[in-house]
């Protein structure tokens, strides 16, 4: 589900009339780029698997699950060529641990599988449902908590209004951005987010990507 041209368009509208700060960030730092891929359980896969690692790492562990699960697949010939949950579901804990992944990743991973593939997590409907109600139907998998449920509706379902109050990276923006003291606490970061409603999902991407910029 990719993002809507006409939402993006009123959202920075919106954030260029109602917030000095971002209507800056707009301004140096272009059009609004963020991507939502289409493949649920491959985003939520991958989620997992960056978890606490660096992104070179990550890439390298999912590259090779990838080629894992391919293989796998074709011995076993299932239809399969990517991540996803029958393809996992080939492999046992310690056969993902032989590809990198960690045995509590391996974990995690495993019960997302299982869950999906048993319909108690319901993928293809999840579009259909309030922001909410997506968090509370992810975090049923072991792994996976609200903050990557967040990661989730926007980068999967292209939700215009997501505002992660625990993302580090956006409280590093937003502290200096804002020019505040101290990383700001969620209920900060929620009164800050005010004008910015209902397009916190674009004024999240510019503050992450005025972090990128600085590093750069």
């Amino acid at each position: 589900m990719p993002f809507k041209a006409q939402d993006i368009q009123a959202g920075c509208s919106h954030l260029q009339k109602s917030d000095p700060v971002i209507k800056r960030l707009l301004k140096n730092h272009g059009a609004f780029k963020a991507k939502a891929k289409s493949d649920r359980f491959a985003v939520l896969a991958d989620s997992i698997l960056s978890q606490q690692i660096s992104t070179s790492a990550a890439n390298t562990i999912i590259g090779r699950l990838k080629l894992g699960v391919a293989q796998r697949a074709k011995e076993a010939k299932l239809s399969t060529t990517s991540l996803s949950p029958e393809g996992i579901l080939l492999f046992e804990i310690d056969e993902l641990r032989e590809l990198g992944v960690s045995r509590q990743k391996g974990t995690y991973l495993l019960d997302l599988a299982e869950k999906v593939h048993g319909g108690e997590v319901n993928l293809q409907n999840l579009g259909r449902r309030s922001d909410e109600q997506v968090i509370e139907e992810l975090i049923q998998v072991k792994g996976i908590g609200r903050w990557t449920a967040q990661m989730f509706l926007i980068f999967s379902l292209a939700r215009m209004d997501v505002l992660a109050t625990d993302d580090l990276g956006l409280k590093n923006a937003v502290r200096k951005e804002y020019e505040l003291d101290e990383l700001p606490t969620p209920a900060t970061m929620e009164e800050i987010a005010v004008p910015w409603r209902p397009y916190a999902t674009i004024a999240s991407w510019y503050l992450w990507r005025s972090l990128e910029s600085a590093k750069s």
